[in-house]
């Protein structure tokens, strides 16, 4: 099967990863997946929130600008609420990356990831994740160099990829075009050492089977091993 742009059923889009995009964030990552762009922006306050007993925290928020697909669509703060889509995708990001991080050594500062979606072509909250890593661990350099923490409080790298099944094919880092016709559609976080942090798995037109999880699951471990390599490249050994 020959997919839309010409690559591989198992190859990744063209990933890019510009680090400190933004001046005044403390850490930042502009991520481009293919035609997906989002900015990611790592912010820090030295204030956690009350459920926080000891430590720090870490957070996200999610969203898309109005012209970032096809259609316009309205801002969350004209509806006066959080979409759903949204709501459920900062938890993501926060899960993931809060999973990799002692919190314990954070020392009473909360950090929040910004993930804003500049353009869309599928596959926006697995680059938020893999771009959110980024901007986090550049944050918390910043923080070691002024002097507010005493170590790195991550020790592992952390990146999310989606896979799918289209036309009865699997294959890797699904563009809108494919996203849209998948009969299954599947996201998977995943740390340096492999393990699955995260795994969200539809059956969007037919349900599937055990075989074909395992088969989008290796998929999705390629993809996540060449994206902690990008990953490496920009930021180098994390400790």
């Amino acid at each position: 099967m020959k997919r839309l742009d010409g690559r591989a059923l198992d190859e990744l889009r063209r990933v890019e990863l510009i680090p400190g995009f933004t001046k005044f964030a403390e850490g930042s990552c502009l991520i481009s997946c293919g035609d997906t762009m989002v900015l990611c922006n790592a912010s820090v306050e030295e204030k956690v929130p009350s459920h926080v007993l000891q430590g720090g925290w870490i957070t996200a928020e999610y969203s898309m600008l109005p012209r970032a697909n096809r259609d316009r669509s309205r801002r969350d703060v004209s509806k006066l609420k959080l979409s759903p889509r949204s709501a459920e995708i900062q938890r993501l990001i926060g899960r993931s990356l809060r999973s990799a991080v002692d919190l314990k050594k954070l020392s009473g500062i909360a950090i929040t990831l910004d993930c804003d979606v500049l353009q869309g072509d599928g596959g926006t909250r697995t680059a938020s994740v893999t771009g959110g890593f980024v901007a986090l661990v550049l944050c918390f350099r910043k923080l070691m160099a002024q002097g507010k923490l005493q170590e790195m409080p991550v020790n592992t790298f952390v990146s999310g990829v989606s896979a799918g099944i289209v036309d009865g094919a699997a294959m890797l880092d699904l563009q809108y075009f494919e996203d849209s016709r998948a009969d299954v559609d599947l996201n998977c976080v995943m740390d340096g050492r492999g393990g699955i942090i995260e795994l969200q798995g539809t059956g969007e037109g037919r349900p599937f089977t055990l075989e074909e999880q395992q088969q989008l699951l290796k998929l999705c471990a390629k993809g996540n091993r060449e994206l902690q390599q990008l990953q490496h490249d920009v930021l180098g050994d994390l400790v």
